[in-house]
């Protein structure tokens, strides 16, 4: 026995790394520095979009999870104001929008090339499977968010 452990000593210890990982992601606590998750409004989006240009600055979809970043700050640094849902955003200007409740949520957006997004507030996952599968979902979301803004550095 202690001979096929030496044997197998990495596998081993790779899969008490593996385990200890899943471990971590289903039992620890969810913490962020703030609560506010920011989206901003770069410097010349009008002006590439009025071009002709499919500017795609904001995500289709937000997600946002109540009790840990249940608070969305949009800050405009274009030259224009920008509407989103029912307040005009003016220029060097933040708007923060808190949510109290789990839903999604449909606003009008003028820096969408849709003109609209959908803000997904998500209630805070128990402790276990369902708060590994949020994390994976951030991890996911947060792959496709840096996939999109290197594409986009690659097309300028």
């Amino acid at each position: 026995m202690n001979h096929a452990f030496r044997r197998h000593w990495l596998a081993c210890s790779l899969a008490a790394c593996a385990l200890g990982v899943l471990l971590w992601g289903a039992l620890a606590p969810l913490r962020f520095a703030t609560r506010d998750q920011l989206f901003e409004i770069p410097k010349g989006t009008w002006a590439r979009r009025m071009a002709g240009d499919k500017v795609e600055i904001l995500p289709a979809r937000i997600r946002l999870t109540l009790g840990v970043q249940d608070v969305l700050l949009l800050r405009n640094s274009d030259t224009v104001p920008q509407i989103f849902g029912p307040v005009l955003i003016m220029p060097g200007q933040d708007f923060r929008l808190p949510f109290e409740q789990a839903s999604d949520y449909q606003f009008a957006c003028s820096a969408h090339a849709s003109g609209q997004m959908t803000v997904a507030v998500v209630a805070l996952p128990d402790p276990g499977w369902n708060r590994l599968r949020w994390r994976v979902d951030a991890l996911v979301d947060a792959i496709r968010v840096f996939d999109k803004g290197m594409n986009r550095l690659w097309k300028n």
